[in-house]
């Protein structure tokens, strides 16, 4: 009963250093911003805006679904116009996080990048970072934009996809 109740404050310890309360930061210029696809959508979207717009990055780097909602007029494919940064629009193949990095490593080697911010949420965040280290040799870096109300879903997604990125498809 013991051993069981120490997995479960393991398990919930884990769980919110990784997926809930994750460590963030970046410093003050990377190659790129990167918005990754998922929930909150706004707010990721918000969120990588703001950092272009503060000349973070000289590249926005948006995944995005053709399906997916529209919040603006004008700009391009993906988000309105931004003026302080280049503005490279991707659908991912697969449409998955995987399908992200896999994109992100080849723009990166094209353009010869050595850092970038990932734009996520925290459940996403160690996936995030283990498909894209998988796939570019740079610095990565996370900023999380604001996790609506589905988070707990999300958490359950994400462990199961951090284990498949752990022990199932290391590579990118």
């Amino acid at each position: 009963m013991i051993a069981l109740a120490v997995l479960l404050v393991g398990f919930i310890a884990v769980t919110a250093r990784w997926f809930i309360w994750p460590p963030t930061g970046m410093p003050d210029r990377v190659d790129a911003i990167v918005l990754l696809n998922g929930p909150s959508d706004l707010n990721r979207l918000e969120t990588a805006l703001d950092l272009a717009r503060e000349r973070r990055a000289s590249f926005l780097v948006i995944s995005y679904s053709p399906e997916g909602p529209r919040w603006w007029t004008g700009g391009s494919a993906c988000a309105p116009k931004v003026t302080e940064a280049k503005v490279i629009c991707f659908i991912p193949d697969p449409d998955t996080t995987r399908g992200e990095a896999e994109f992100v490593g080849r723009i990166a080697h094209q353009y010869h990048w050595q850092s970038i911010v990932l734009v996520a949420t925290a459940p996403q965040d160690p996936v995030a970072l283990l498909r894209t280290r998988s796939c570019f040799s740079g610095k990565v870096y996370i900023i999380n934009a604001s996790l609506g109300s589905g988070w707990p879903s999300e958490v359950a997604h994400y462990w199961g996809a951090a284990l498949q990125a752990l022990f199932l498809q290391r590579s990118c």
